[in-house]
């Protein structure tokens, strides 16, 4: 695992996770409007903020352009980070002067504002062989453009399928026994001494103790509407809040 002891969290970095936005929902621009007034120290971007957003494939990247555009202005006076997802991959090409952390760097070791170390990913990493294998061959340039292809010559149906079956998946659903889950995995976040551990991908908005270790589940934007914002004076690192002007 890459090791970043020096990459500081500051106080006041935003962090969100797994807007899946879409043409349905578009919540996920709304915030990033809002962003330019909360003003942030940074801004974390947790993963499968899209329900397809692939560097390589022309669908998403035509029809999520106005995003693009908008990450990369406040990129100009915000520190902004970008965790790829499974659902948004590849985007170096596409943020300039965004720091994408790819899925081979993640977990990103960082340290809190009051020197608590912690991990962050995605939270899509650890998974069987047939998992790890699909997320490397996906990712890979020639499968890519030969995906994109295909795409294109067949009107875009592969990722407007996927698509499809992404908006009948319920988001929002508790994972039973999320905590045994997170403990048969947690062995393999390395090293083991770590404060927190922070993650999206499972949209569970929970916080619980692993032995020593504090782990964090952020909550799916695309069901509550809410971010985080880093508060080391408060009891929880990462204090909830909500889009403005959503009611629920």
């Amino acid at each position: 695992m890459p090791m970043f002891p020096s990459f500081i969290i500051k106080e006041g970095a935003i962090f969100i996770a797994d807007a899946h936005d879409s043409q349905e929902q578009t919540f996920f621009f709304e915030f990033l409007l809002q962003v330019k007034e909360l003003k942030p120290t940074q801004l974390f971007v947790m993963g499968d903020m899209f329900d397809l957003l692939v560097g390589d494939v022309e669908y998403g990247v035509q029809k999520y352009a106005h995003y693009i555009k908008l990450i990369n202005e406040l990129a100009q006076n915000i520190e902004v980070i970008y965790f790829e997802g499974n659902h948004d991959f590849c985007l170096q090409s596409l943020f300039e002067n965004v720091r994408v952390v790819a899925l081979w760097e993640q977990p990103l070791l960082c340290t809190l504002p009051d020197g608590k170390s912690c991990l962050l990913s995605h939270g899509d990493k650890f998974g069987n062989f047939s998992h790890r294998f699909f997320t490397k061959i996906i990712r890979n340039k020639k499968v890519l453009f030969l995906l994109n292809l295909l795409d294109k010559n067949f009107h875009f149906f592969i990722s407007k399928k996927i698509q499809s079956n992404q908006r009948k998946k319920n988001l929002c659903r508790k994972i039973g026994h999320f905590k045994a889950l997170v403990e048969a995995k947690i062995g393999q976040y390395k090293p083991s001494n770590i404060d927190v551990i922070a993650e999206g991908h499972y949209h569970q908005d929970c916080s619980f103790k692993v032995n020593k270790t504090q782990y964090v589940n952020f909550s799916s934007f695309a069901c509550n509407r809410s971010y985080f914002i880093v508060q080391s004076s408060t009891e929880t690192e990462f204090a909830q809040k909500q889009l403005r002007g959503f009611n629920g």
